[in-house]
């Protein structure tokens, strides 16, 4: 009969145990809070800095694209007519000063020669035999013993022989010609750029037969601004670039003429020998060129893309709460390396944020590494 009740007063005394941990706890909460036990402080980011240096133009480099050309450049031919016998040249195959590059079949004009030459001989005998006849006449008509039309007969014969072998030797000395020129030789040393015939083929005089390009004496032509090319001085050093690699060379002359299609002039530059260059290979001349605009460099690192093709800087500012950032907007006008010419709202010799930007936002109290 009393059992129920007895349950009820347990129950009663459950709650009222479970209540007063409640209680405990939460006093010991405000009891906490009232002695005034705060968070520990948040260490202020550590940033690079640099000064950000106004100044009224900046140098830049400019550069203007040519071609390596070569020094001496021809089709060669022959001036003779003829059928080719001889070509032993490839593309590409270098030949040096007069070294053989084709041959014409010059059978007809050995046996003329041959034949020429035994009639010299011939022509020299009958001249020293009529010499010694006219001489020993000569000796008799001093003694009488031949007539003077017989001794006039025999020395004019000696002349008429003489003026002969004169005609032989021209004759003899033009067929040599002939066969000369029935090989074509290399004017200078190059390379055989292009051969336009074969053996066999018959050719008519002044018919190209290979294209030949000169391995020394290349020149690099470039088209330059005529306002920076009043700038150039002949005989001076300047920087070319061929093949991504930079090099020293002279400036021979600058044309006297504009292009009418660019409306550049043309710069010569001798390509010193040790350099590898092919003609029609392009290359380009680096000049350094000052640019007035107000301005100053920063690193890339110190940028954060904005809107409107603009950028956002970090500066650094001095507050009582400590060292701060603030933003600033500049806009890019030059490029160099890791390093942007810009201009904006930063005041000459400005702290900016050099590097890291993403990792603070503006307003943030940083602390200034030391600069090494």
């Amino acid at each position: 009969m009393n059992s129920k009740p007895e349950k009820s007063l347990s129950g009663l005394l459950g709650i009222g145990a479970a209540a007063l941990i409640t209680a405990g706890l939460t006093l010991a909460l405000h009891t906490r809070f009232a002695m005034g036990e705060k968070p520990a402080p948040r260490i202020p980011l550590t940033v690079a800095s640099v000064e950000f240096q106004l100044q009224s133009a900046y140098m830049r480099e400019v550069s203007y694209l040519g071609l390596i050309t070569a020094g001496r450049k021809a089709n060669l031919g022959f001036e003779s007519a003829g059928t080719i016998a001889e070509l032993p040249w490839r593309e590409g195959s270098p030949v040096e000063k007069g070294q053989l590059i084709a041959r014409l079949d010059d059978a007809s004009l050995q046996a003329s020669y041959s034949a020429t030459s035994a009639e010299l001989e011939q022509a020299r005998t009958e001249l020293e035999l009529a010499k010694l006849k006219a001489k020993r006449q000569k000796d008799l008509r001093e003694s009488g013993a031949v007539s003077r039309e017989a001794f006039d007969e025999t020395r004019l014969r000696a002349q008429a022989l003489s003026s002969r072998l004169e005609a032989v030797s021209s004759r003899l000395r033009a067929i040599q010609i002939q066969i000369d020129k029935a090989s074509l030789r290399a004017p200078y040393a190059g390379v055989i750029a292009d051969r336009f015939l074969h053996e066999g083929a018959v050719v008519n005089p002044g018919t190209p037969v290979v294209r030949f390009i000169e391995t020394a004496g290349r020149e690099a032509n470039i088209g330059v601004a005529v306002t920076k090319a009043r700038g150039l001085i002949v005989g001076n050093l300047y920087e070319l670039k061929l093949h991504g690699n930079a090099f020293t060379s002279t400036l021979l002359s600058v044309r006297p003429d504009v292009d009418p299609v660019t409306r550049v002039t043309t710069a010569v530059f001798a390509v010193p020998s040790d350099i590898e260059a092919v003609d029609g290979e392009p290359v380009t001349l680096s000049l350094q060129e000052e640019v007035a605009s107000t301005g100053g460099w920063l690193p890339i690192a110190s940028l954060l893309e904005s809107s409107r093709g603009l950028w956002n800087v970090l500066r650094l500012e001095t507050t009582p709460e400590g060292t701060r950032t603030a933003r600033e907007t500049v806009e890019v006008l030059e490029i160099q390396g890791d390093q942007a010419y810009v201009r904006g709202t930063l005041a000459d010799h400005s702290l900016v944020v050099a590097s890291g930007v993403h990792r603070t936002t503006p307003g943030t109290v940083v602390s200034i590494a030391a600069k090494q």
